[in-house]
């Protein structure tokens, strides 16, 4: 499984990373389990609105492309710690 995992990250540094990280987003991966790559974006990836489209058009086409190890990509999705700081700012604000 290690080699799976190790694989996958090789992928996702030489296919996926640099378009994100364009953006000021980035991708982790959570792990590789039964033949599904569990990812979590972060940075400016975490929370948009188009991280499914992303995750599908970007991460899962090119992992499909890359290695037949993978049938399948999982997106993790939660509230960042910045948008939680954020929301928390602008709440602040308004209850002042």
């Amino acid at each position: 499984m290690e080699n799976v995992q190790r694989e996958v990250e090789e992928i996702l540094e030489q296919y996926v990373r640099p378009g994100l990280r364009q953006h000021g987003g980035d991708i982790r991966l959570l792990e590789v389990k039964n033949g599904a790559a569990y990812i979590k974006f972060t940075g400016h990836c975490s929370g948009c609105p188009s991280a499914k489209y992303t995750m599908e058009g970007l991460v899962k086409e090119e992992l499909m492309k890359h290695t037949d190890l993978i049938q399948e990509v999982k997106l993790q999705e939660e509230v960042s710690p910045e948008l939680y700081d954020m929301a928390k700012a602008i709440l602040r604000g308004k209850n002042k």
